[in-house]
């Protein structure tokens, strides 16, 4: 009798108790209706709220929200979706933060487009892992034909190559770990050459990363991570635009070439965090070249530009780097997460390659079955790109370039609005679409600093507790300033001026009611 055959005549298992209630709400084939229709309810209640969200934030504070949810007790399951749903609007869909909101200037999370949307949605049910091809097949190829568009926009090359990461911090760890192997491995050869050898713990004691006083701190993390520790990043002052200074790095590779210190890499940044700044990239790829230095581009926040119609140019010399993060889900307006480390040569891709028995042998790779774990530090891994690949097939790059186009423009009206404003001082003007800048008293008010910085700060609370705005803070030159980050292509500079006028409303309070007590102290030069 063949197994077929006696498994036909077996009985059914007895179910285990509760079973039956689990499986009725696995997704598949009998449940496809109810599928449908809970993911239907879902979606309406998201757009109902969507639609009658009169500001971005509710203000409630963790103390208010943090008893209601603690309180809900979840060994006890509602047992239905509308149940659930109406919870859930209780407890996160009413006092969520709406990035959609036009008065949310805050972080750089931005409005998700529609197309994305509907990729999210299809990504999450099919709920493809991208790590090996017998579990994505045609997930794998969508992904690798993203990449391959993402260098071509970079200008990278034919032998470039990349992988879709979790975010920007995970692209820039990535990279690093790339830049500290290249490094170590060129050592190691040279050494050979030399009829020496050398220990890789020898070598990382003195491997440095050099980049702009104001990039991302996920370089710190990273060197961190990597066993360099945080000394190994050395900062790069910038000029008065918060850029990075060429001749500073020309100094400091030279410095660390003198001293016997080996820079694995030079991170240049397009896009600040905090000030949206592009670092002279044509001139730090030239000095890269020069040394024999790996060039590393964070354009987290820029890579926007590689689809903009007008303003691709600012981005030129980034197509000389050895590598470059860019995260869609910023200037692209995807969903979180959406994000790549792109690479020129794919060969580097192969210090994150590991082959396990199970998952990915080698022998896979000898019969060129694209398992895309061999390029990533992550492995079940989710089918973002889907997002992405329905975005372009629906809009097209040039709709999304245009939309970052429009609030890099909306930037740079509001920083006219805010030069000519005597209550504000703004650092610098924007490269992008993030403007920082700081309340200032009237000529005749109070003059502490102290002072200022504590009414500015007052300010954005207070703001974020009525919920009418929610901007961001961060500290210049040692003083607390506040932030716009703009990603919202509905936005107005309408908008802008009544948010600012709210800030100055805010501020100028907190000084009425502190004035009198720092009168009697002495007096200070106007904060800068």
């Amino acid at each position: 009798m063949s197994f077929l055959a006696q498994t036909a005549e077996d009985p059914s298992p007895e179910p285990i108790p509760g079973a039956a209630d689990g499986r009725a709400h696995l997704f598949n084939g009998r449940t496809a209706e109810r599928y449908r229709r809970s993911v239907t309810d879902g979606v309406g209640l998201v757009a109902a709220t969507v639609a009658r969200a009169e500001r971005p934030f509710t203000g409630i504070t963790p103390a208010e929200l943090a008893p209601e949810i603690s309180g809900i007790d979840l060994e006890r399951p509602l047992g239905d979706p509308d149940a659930a749903l109406k919870e859930l609007e209780s407890v996160y869909l009413k006092d969520a933060v709406y990035f959609h909101h036009p008065r949310y200037l805050a972080h750089l999370n931005c409005p998700v487009v529609i197309p994305a949307l509907l990729g999210e949605a299809v990504l999450s049910a099919v709920n493809s892992s991208l790590d090996t091809w017998d579990q994505s097949a045609g997930g794998t190829l969508i992904e690798r034909r993203l990449i391959d568009w993402t260098a071509e926009r970079i200008g990278l090359g034919e032998a470039a190559d990349g992988i879709f990461t979790s975010g920007g911090t995970q692209s820039n760890l990535q990279a690093m770990l790339l830049a500290r192997d290249e490094a170590c491995t060129l050592v190691e050869k040279e050494a050979t050459a030399a009829g020496e050898t050398i220990a890789k713990s020898a070598i990382l004691p003195r491997l440095r990363i050099l980049t702009s006083q104001v990039s991302h701190f996920s370089i710190q993390k990273a060197a961190a991570i990597l066993g360099l520790g945080y000394e190994a990043v050395i900062p790069v002052p910038c000029d008065q635009d918060r850029r990075m200074r060429t001749v500073s790095l020309a100094h400091e590779l030279d410095r660390c070439r003198r001293e016997g210190l080996i820079v694995m890499a030079v991170v240049a940044t397009a896009g600040t965090t905090d000030f949206g700044s592009i670092d002279p990239l044509p001139e730090i790829a030239e000095l890269c070249a020069r040394h024999g230095t790996w060039l590393h581009v964070d354009a987290a926040y820029g890579c926007g530009l590689l689809a903009s119609p007008t303003r691709r140019h600012l981005l030129d010399g980034i197509e000389r780097a050895d590598s470059v993060t860019v995260d869609y889900h910023k200037s692209f307006f995807q969903p979180v997460s959406s994000s790549a480390l792109l690479v020129r040569d794919r060969a580097t891709l192969s210090h994150a390659t590991y082959h396990a028995d199970y998952l990915n042998p080698e022998r896979s790779a000898r019969n060129l079955i694209p398992n895309q774990v061999d390029k990533s530090i992550q492995t079940t891994r989710r089918f973002d790109a889907l997002k992405l690949w329905l975005t372009l097939r629906i809009m097209g790059a040039d709709a999304v370039g245009a939309l970052f186009d429009e609030v890099v423009e909306r930037a740079a009206e509001a920083w006219t609005l805010l030069d000519t404003d005597p209550r504000y001082e703004v650092v610098t003007e924007p490269q992008l679409s993030t403007l920082v800048f700081r309340y200032v008293p009237p000529s005749d008010g109070p003059c502490d600093p102290d002072l200022v910085d504590r009414a500015n700060l007052h300010a954005r609370d207070a703001l974020a507790a009525s919920g009418a705005a929610v901007v961001a803070g961060t500290v210049v030159d040692g003083r607390h300033h506040l932030k716009f980050t703009l990603l919202n292509p509905e936005t107005s500079l309408g908008d802008i001026a009544y948010v600012l006028d709210l800030l100055a409303e805010h501020a100028g309070q907190y000084l009425a009611l502190h004035i009198e007590p720092e009168l009697s102290g002495p007096r200070h030069s106007r904060a800068s």
